[in-house]
């Protein structure tokens, strides 16, 4: 275990006692990888700072992917702004900058956020999972953003997301897909990308938490409640290989994401929920990187924006 004595436990966890403070900020270390101790082993990510780097790459992935836009739901006003799984808090941040009038709350199993932050933008520790603590009829935007492999029922979570969301008030999803596809016959069959993606939906379906989330958000949104429900697609090449100037761009990003991140996303799957040996997985990860190089293969991974609105 480390102890990230940086963080001002006093401001995290108010009146509470010092041994839960304790207890949430010595991190667990395995493999050599820092990982969340509050409700340890309930997400597979690790929380050190070569993943909290990892994380600020594909906020601004999704800020290039949504022309710098931080949402799409069409929101007015907000007064109280909730960011579902906050992680280094950099969207929640600059969405604090953008509504000033806006209290904006982040949540996170981890204490990674920066202290010195917007004064209407404070951040909690948290699991969603659970039954959620804030007032019902409470937020007028509530945002989610790659909780994919971290929610155990979600249609649970879409019911609490409904509970505490004000009448007119609105929610949004931002998910991809882990299975690269490609539409041009340029990924075969016998194509790594095909085992990468089957192995990290096996892996989340013993891990009891799908990777699948991105194609169910619309129709789990509708049985929660939510009306007016829109779905946006959107597309992020494995790599540079398109022509298109944009989406090159992102390509390019996503590459560095995943050949850099690859190792937080699916080393604690693999040696923990699956079993693997370090140098198995190793084998395995390098693999990937080394098929992420080429861009003979014209993949993507499909991704979806949802957001809808409870009924006034």
């Amino acid at each position: 275990f480390a102890s990230d004595s940086g963080f001002d436990s006093g401001s995290l966890v108010g009146d509470e006692t010092d041994s839960l403070a304790s207890n949430i900020l010595n991190h667990r270390i395995e493999n050599g990888r820092q990982y969340h101790a509050y409700r340890d082993g309930a997400y597979w990510g690790p929380n050190d700072e070569p993943a909290k780097e990892i994380l600020d790459f594909a906020h601004h992935m999704y800020l290039l992917t949504l022309d710098q836009k931080l949402h799409l739901a069409p929101i007015q006003n907000p007064q109280q702004i909730l960011d579902v799984g906050t992680g280094t808090g950099i969207w929640a941040i600059d969405m604090a900058d953008q509504y000033p009038s806006a209290a904006v709350t982040g949540t996170d199993l981890s204490p990674i956020q920066p202290e010195w932050v917007p004064p209407n933008c404070r951040f909690e520790i948290d699991d969603v999972s659970l039954d959620w603590t804030f007032p019902e009829d409470h937020f007028d935007f509530i945002h989610i953003r790659e909780l994919f492999g971290c929610i155990p029922d979600w249609d649970f979570f879409f019911q609490e997301a409904y509970k505490h969301t004000k009448p007119g008030g609105w929610i949004e999803i931002v998910e991809h897909s882990v299975q690269p596809i490609a539409d041009d016959g340029t990924m075969g069959p016998d194509h790594f990308y095909h085992t990468w993606g089957k192995t990290v939906i096996e892996m989340g379906d013993r891990f009891g938490k799908s990777f699948t989330i991105w194609e169910e958000a619309k129709e789990r949104m509708e049985r929660a409640g939510f009306v007016d429900v829109v779905e946006v697609g959107y597309k992020w090449p494995m790599n540079g290989w398109s022509q298109d100037k944009k989406m090159k761009n992102i390509g390019r990003w996503n590459q560095l994401r995943l050949h850099d991140g690859i190792e937080g996303f699916m080393l604690r799957l693999l040696t923990q929920v699956g079993g693997w040996s370090i140098s198995r997985a190793q084998v395995h990860l390098a693999q990937m990187r080394k098929e992420l190089k080429s861009y003979r293969a014209h993949a993507y991974l499909p991704g979806t924006v949802v957001y809808g609105r409870k009924p006034l």
